[in-house]
């Protein structure tokens, strides 16, 4: 029997895509486990969304309530303004019904529904928690739209940040590089990891005689799959398999690249990958890999620990808390020097591997559960929501 809050709330999460829309990855996945988890603890949980599924619609109601999973999602067009999810009956109903709500939680930055609900709840009174979803991050503002963001924060942004309840970062990593940017804020910061499902227990690890380490998530210049494949390239035997979508069109110059470094035979890309296809995938890797050049959190390292298999992340990677702190894997420097090494060990020393995946499974369990991780929002939330009705 799921244990009940001490007080049950009324939460609305805004985010601008929802489920069937996976191409746009690991938010997608965390957001929807976020609220399932709060709903099973008792609370009624809503979420705002639009049918965006990238140059098309998901197949979905709307404007109606549908239940998934015991959330009521509520679907709104955007049929034009797309990149922005501009999505005016979202706007109608949010003034009509945001105020019913306790507390509002909106995940994104420089997006139309965060903005139109911040300014919603801001006029309705009630508190909201701004999630920036790793996009408030300095190497990511240089890299895309420099200018067109700058103005967005100028305009907007800044106001939406200064006057939020509470703003959720979900590592140490996307805290400091929050903080480094310098908004002023008139909210708590907290910092509320990802959770992970909890696997079947009796399920084992199935690494075999063909190892590999796997690269897994949507494929985007910001993972650096560049530099996987060269630090594979440097260690014989080893087999590099890549698994994720390819909205960005990518895909042909990592098959080049793998073919510049003589490894064309020896790099998978296995194309977006679920269910039972993915957990396979996951349980039979030597290691998870995650070498990106920013990642505010990355879901897919705590679902390879919750595994069993250990992980291998640079320091930019938000999850290299939890693989420090379950002594689940390796946080390695990004050289190619060093995550060849790594690799090398890796094969080498196949008992140490299991260990680290061992330690890592062992972590989850207790640490990184959803409904642990629902159980801290829950105490944010109920917070919030005090300190606004004493106010």
């Amino acid at each position: 029997m799921t244990a009940q809050p001490l007080t049950a709330l009324r939460i609305l999460h805004v985010v601008p895509s929802y489920l069937p829309a996976v191409r746009y990855g690991g938010p997608i996945y965390s957001v929807h486990h976020l609220c399932v988890a709060l709903a099973r603890q008792g609370h009624q949980v809503d979420v705002a969304t639009t049918n965006v599924d990238g140059p098309g619609d998901s197949d979905v109601a709307l404007g109606v309530r549908v239940d998934l999973d015991g959330v009521g999602v509520h679907y709104f067009a955007s049929r034009r303004l797309r990149r922005l999810y501009y999505a005016p009956a979202m706007r109608t109903w949010l003034r009509a019904r945001v105020g019913d709500y306790d507390v509002v939680h909106l995940h994104s930055v420089f997006l139309w529904p965060t903005l139109i609900a911040a300014r919603t709840a801001r006029r309705a009174g009630v508190p909201y928690v701004l999630a920036p979803r790793g996009m408030l991050i300095r190497e990511l503002l240089r890299a895309r739209s420099r200018w067109l963001k700058r103005a967005w924060i100028a305009l907007f942004e800044r106001r939406s940040i200064r006057q939020a309840a509470a703003i959720h970062l979900t590592s140490n990593i996307e805290r400091d590089e929050f903080q480094a940017l310098g908004f002023a804020t008139n909210g708590a910061m907290a910092v509320i990891p990802n959770g992970v499902d909890i696997p079947d227990p009796d399920a084992d690890a199935a690494a075999g005689d063909d190892p590999y380490v796997l690269v897994l998530g949507r494929i985007s210049w910001k993972k650096r799959i560049e530099r996987a494949i060269e630090a594979v390239a440097a260690v014989p035997g080893l087999r590099l398999v890549v698994a994720g979508g390819d909205d960005e069109g990518l895909l042909d110059r990592l098959r080049q690249c793998a073919a510049d470094h003589g490894v064309g035979a020896r790099v998978e890309f296995a194309g977006h990958v679920e269910g039972a296809r993915k957990l396979a995938l996951l349980r039979g890797a030597r290691a998870l890999m995650m070498v990106s050049l920013t990642e505010n959190y990355g879901n897919v390292v705590l679902e390879a620990m919750a595994l069993g298999t250990p992980a291998i992340v640079v320091p930019q990677v938000g999850a290299a808390d939890a693989v420090r702190a379950a002594a689940g894997g390796w946080v390695v420097d990004d050289r190619i020097e060093a995550l060849s090494a790594q690799l090398q060990e890796l094969i080498a020393q196949p008992e140490a591997a299991r260990a680290a995946g061992q330690r890592a499974a062992d972590w989850v369990r207790n640490e990184a559960g959803w409904p642990a991780i629902a159980g801290r929002m829950s105490v944010l939330y109920a917070g919030l929501v005090a300190r606004g009705r004493a106010a």
